[in-house]
């Protein structure tokens, strides 16, 4: 069966002819989606919302339930700083991120969404079928239920081809996770006027621009393999066969292969990952907000005393075609774009990835694996941050080894406006091999084994696995 799924997802990944619609024409619609939907954020004072308020402790809505703004205080051992304070948001509801796909001229294709969230800084972004909270699909808000809802709700063993439960940012979310899922139908589905369906190629082909793919649908496509082979068999594989002749994409094909003989062994790789969770101590406990020191709570924000890092701002928003149209809420926005990027090279003609084993305070466990350079704070009075390793390469890298360079937005129901630029870069063969003590390098593969577990890799190293393709 994994092998048959493998085969279908490969398929939709590789095939540019048999799609519905042209990756140009999926542009146009887009940009229609904008021109219809109408949008209006506006940044008010805390006094305003409607249905929260702060109480002893938080900022939180009066009726319990989508999320909170909490105070927390960290103490750890890891990095440079061992203890601070800072709010976060804290939802602990598990929701839906989940596409529905079906076979169109023998393609497998995925039901996209245009959905505006009120951070997004283009308002319409592709986001998966069905993206909701739990509060959201109960009908909290006492609002329409989100579309297609019960095909999931519903969906048959068989159906499932993909259910993975994932975390989100940990340096803004209290332990937040949700279900990713992919489910297939045989059946005519109704296609909405804001959806539309795209092969796997082109969803990973609109990556290529500038925030069009939301963070939802990346962290979903990212637990799709590229391919499951065996080493032996890649000259077999024909259609990829033929574009594999760049030094990168042949080191890629290599390192799907499940028995390639790799830098580090997937015991290595557990006995990395365990050694980390019992050295790194990391202790937080919930405080009020007033008690944050180095943060400001005035009427419009919860700030940094020096400008830092994000600050919390209150949001009055109206979006025509939302399950409720108009509402309030908090909304995180960040001070900076920051930079999420893989290094990655090829090691006895195998592709490997430099990966990080990164505490934050709101990760389920501890660490997480993420991207070699993970920074929200690039430079400071125009310095690079010097205590980010490899962050000095990525950025003054030559372009010829940059394969992908994107700015990717953050999630848009929560923050505001907020992008990363996301890149790989394939490093030059004199880039060393030995590494600081928390990195590790990885195969394609071997990331592809961990994702499928909960709490492995975090979110920002998913969305680089997301735009992963033979092309780039």
């Amino acid at each position: 069966m994994e092998r048959r799924l493998n085969k279908i997802f490969l398929k939709s990944l590789l095939e540019k002819k048999n799609s519905i619609v042209t990756t140009n024409e999926a542009l146009r619609w887009i940009k229609r989606q904008n021109e219809i939907i109408k949008v209006e954020v506006e940044q008010i004072a805390f006094s305003e919302l409607e249905n929260w308020g702060f109480d002893d402790l938080s900022l939180r809505h009066h009726s319990g339930k989508f999320f909170s703004i909490d105070g927390l205080s960290v103490a750890t051992n890891y990095g440079v700083k061992g203890h601070w304070n800072q709010p976060i948001i804290n939802q602990p509801e598990i929701g839906y991120l989940g596409f529905i796909t079906k076979e169109f001229h023998g393609v497998l294709h995925f039901l996209m969404q245009a959905k505006v969230e009120p951070g997004n800084i283009n308002y319409v972004q592709l986001s998966p079928t069905l993206q909701a909270t739990k509060s959201n699909y109960s009908r909290v808000h006492k609002g329409k239920s989100p579309a297609y809802l019960e095909y999931f709700q519903k969906a048959a063993r068989e159906n499932i081809l993909l259910d993975q439960l994932q975390s989100e940012q940990g340096g803004r979310f209290l332990k937040k996770r949700n279900r990713n899922i992919i489910i297939t139908v045989d059946e005519e589905i109704d296609v909405l006027e804001n959806f539309i369906w795209l092969t796997l190629a082109q969803i990973k082909e609109l990556m290529l621009k500038d925030n069009i793919v939301n963070m939802d649908t990346r962290t979903v496509i990212s637990g799709i393999p590229l391919g499951d082979f065996q080493y032996e068999s890649l000259n077999l594989v024909s259609s990829i066969s033929e574009i594999s002749s760049h030094e990168f994409t042949n080191g890629l094909l290599k390192s799907c292969a499940y028995d390639v003989k790799t830098k580090n062994t997937l015991n290595d790789i557990i006995l990395f990952i365990t050694n980390h969770k019992c050295n790194y101590e990391l202790d937080v406990s919930k405080i009020p907000l007033s008690a944050l020191n180095d943060w400001v709570i005035d009427d419009t924000s919860i700030r940094h005393i020096d400008r830092k890092y994000f600050e919390i701002i209150a949001t009055k928003i109206k979006i025509s075609n939302r399950e409720v149209v108009d509402w309030s809420q908090p909304m995180v926005k960040p001070t900076q774009d920051g930079i999420c990027a893989f290094i990655c090279k090829n090691i006895d003609g195998i592709l490997h990835f430099l990966v990080q084993a990164k505490l934050e305070c709101g990760n389920f466990d501890v660490i997480e694996l993420a991207p070699t350079v993970q920074s929200l704070t690039v430079k400071d009075n125009g310095e690079f941050e010097n205590t980010v390793p490899y962050l000095n390469y990525v950025c003054e890298v030559s372009e010829n080894k940059i394969l992908f360079d994107t700015f990717q937005s953050e999630e848009g129901g929560r923050f505001y406006r907020e992008q990363n630029r996301n890149m790989i870069v394939f490093a030059d063969e004199d880039f060393p091999t030995e590494t600081p003590d928390n990195f590790i390098w990885m195969t394609y593969s071997q990331l592809q084994t961990f994702i499928k577990h909960n709490n492995y890799i975090n979110i920002q190293a998913r969305s680089l696995m997301a735009a992963l393709s033979f092309d780039l």
